[in-house]
């Protein structure tokens, strides 16, 4: 498995001059990879339904919960404007559009069911500082709500990448148009979350129980 590296000019962030990052907690690319995430079976078609039911826009965060078998259990989409924050505010931001359509799983001794996120922004594919932050939140947020850590994905104008598994696509891109998915206006449901910055964004979400 194999990551591309923004260089500093297109890097979302750069380090500080005592080397620290400004996104503070992050995962490195070898730490994401040596976690042992599990495969998708078939991220294309997991990506083509994430992008018809939430349509992201860059800065959108779309997280969905998976079953055993890979089925689509819950997905939820909002933005997160602050770019600056760490980890830990992807964390937050994470766990808070969990617990709105989905149960914790906290009880069971090991996870059955399996979160991924698909965040959407500028940029291309390489790996950046703020994807790091990105997979440590979404790490801790799963632990926090008894779920198993899946993939992380981007959505840029150039197509979509999973990160760590060197596979992915042209389309759907952060500027493609939503394609139907036959269903009607009552598979979306809107309402308002907190970011971890504590800022009301709107929430989209579907839930398959």
């Amino acid at each position: 498995m194999a990551f591309g590296f923004a260089p500093p000019s297109t890097a979302s962030l750069t380090t500080t001059a005592g080397g620290s990052s400004r996104h503070g907690r992050l995962l490195e690319p070898a730490e994401w990879t040596a976690a042992g995430i599990p495969l998708l079976g078939n991220p294309r078609e997991l990506v083509s339904g994430l992008h018809s039911r939430h349509g992201p826009a860059p800065s959108t965060a779309v997280i969905a919960v998976l079953g055993p078998e890979e089925d689509l259990v819950a997905s939820a989409s909002f933005v997160q404007r602050a770019a600056s924050g760490d980890g830990w505010d992807y964390r937050n931001a994470l766990l808070a559009a969990l617990r709105r359509v989905i149960p914790h799983d906290l009880r069971r001794r090991t996870p059955v069911r399996t979160a991924v996120l698909m965040y959407c922004r500028d940029g291309d594919e390489r790996w950046t500082e703020e994807d790091g932050a990105w997979m440590w939140g979404l790490r801790d947020a799963c632990t926090l709500h008894g779920l198993r850590c899946g993939a992380y994905i981007t959505l840029t104008r150039t197509g979509w990448q999973v990160l760590g598994e060197g596979r992915g696509g042209r389309r759907p891109d952060a500027g493609s148009r939503p394609e139907r998915l036959g269903g009607t206006a009552a598979d979306f449901a809107a309402m308002a979350v907190s970011t971890g910055g504590g800022a009301a964004e709107a929430l989209r979400h579907t839930a398959a129980r």
